[in-house]
């Protein structure tokens, strides 16, 4: 499928044709889309590396305290630790911490090189120098979770095949449009779902200062997806549309079903003594809609987050919508508005920030689409 381009500001070259970037002419087309997304990163701009943002050597006890109040831990919902000790339930807890927040490492990692992809091809000079801030942005986040693991565990876990080769496809794939679907939509939504709920549930201070400070860039970087659907979703062929919410169906299906499965994390079970096979057994048995639809009432869910951005987006149409609304009320979804979960903790971030950096406080959903 060719790339789908129905406003200029999302024009792109090919990978290889860098003669294009320096035609005269095109010096001078730059919309003025992604201005106010641009003048507002200096508003939260913060450094990894500099105490007075965040403090890495900020002491926690991973060995004797639940990063996670352990309700909210799988593995313990389905009995799993039944047959563990008080010690080995908090280790099982804190070990799966380990392994999501190493998921969003890897995640982080691809945006980087994702937004670094689209330096390459994006024609408008508008949107290239956005797309060069965001590559920015993205290399602090993984400085600053690198860190984080490097403080409580040493190193990450590997990604698990799911997101692996989603991330793969996205950094690899020539179409603007499956990039900034599957990572300013998808993932990114994901993504905040997941700050939002570390942000919220998170007994470790320095993680969740570390959530907020993220989500303070990744709510601008949502935006920039936003302004691709207001522009593009409307003009699109029925051809074009179909393609583009099957797909994302397609990702959503796979991420729902696979991104935290067991067999995913089967790294972090045999110093417990389990095998991934008796975990995703137990697991099974205990998946159902109406226990998923449950817990995706919570504003957090990462999965209710992803499905409000595609259908805010209005990727979601009446083709798809039976699929999502298994999941979660989409009527309730509908009425919420524009705003994200992650606006308001990404806002008291950006008021943090500008104490300490001076400026002036932009909110976010001031950002939208023009």
């Amino acid at each position: 499928m060719a790339n789908i381009t129905k406003d200029p500001a999302y024009d792109a070259a090919d990978p290889d044709d860098f003669a294009s970037m320096m035609e005269v002419e095109r010096y001078g087309r730059r919309s003025t889309a992604f201005d106010k997304i641009i003048s507002a990163t200096h508003d939260h701009f913060w450094d990894p590396l500099d105490r007075k943002y965040i403090d890495f050597a900020a002491p926690f006890d991973t060995a004797k305290e639940y990063l996670l109040p352990p309700h909210m831990n799988m593995e313990l919902a389905i009995g799993i630790g039944d047959r563990l000790t008080e010690a080995q339930r908090v280790a099982l807890v804190n070990r799966s911490v380990h392994w999501s927040l190493s998921s969003i490492l890897h995640g982080e990692q691809g945006a980087l090189s994702l937004s670094a992809s689209l330096c390459h091809v994006l024609r408008d000079p508008g949107a290239q120098e956005y797309a060069a801030n965001q590559t920015r942005e993205e290399a602090r986040h993984v400085t600053a979770f690198s860190k984080y693991v490097q403080a409580r565990w040493g190193k990450p876990l590997p990604v698990g095949p799911a997101l692996g080769n989603l991330l793969t496809e996205m950094v690899n794939s020539p179409f603007v449009w499956k990039k900034l679907v599957g990572m300013q939509m998808l993932v990114e939504g994901l993504a905040m779902g997941a700050f939002a709920t570390f942000y919220t549930y998170a007994r470790d201070p320095l993680l969740v200062r570390l959530c907020q400070l993220v989500m303070t860039d990744e709510a601008f970087h949502h935006k920039f997806g936003k302004i691709w659907a207001d522009r593009t979703i409307p003009h699109l062929s029925t051809e074009e549309r179909d393609k583009i919410e099957d797909w994302a169906l397609a990702v959503f299906q796979g991420l729902l079903f696979n991104l935290g499965s067991p067999e995913q994390k089967k790294s972090i079970y045999e110093e417990f003594g389990l095998t991934w096979q008796e975990v995703q057994a137990r697991f099974m048995e205990a998946l159902t809609v109406a226990r998923m639809r449950e817990r995706m009432r919570d504003t957090t869910s990462i999965f209710r987050t992803l499905i409000k951005t595609l259908l805010k987006a209005g990727i979601i149409t009446d083709r798809t919508r039976a699929h999502y609304a298994a999941y979660v009320d989409m009527a309730e979804l509908h009425q919420e508005g524009d705003r994200m979960v992650g606006d308001d903790i990404a806002e008291e971030g950006i008021r943090y920030l500008i104490q300490i950096n001076g400026g002036k406080f932009t909110p976010v959903s001031s950002v939208a689409a023009e």
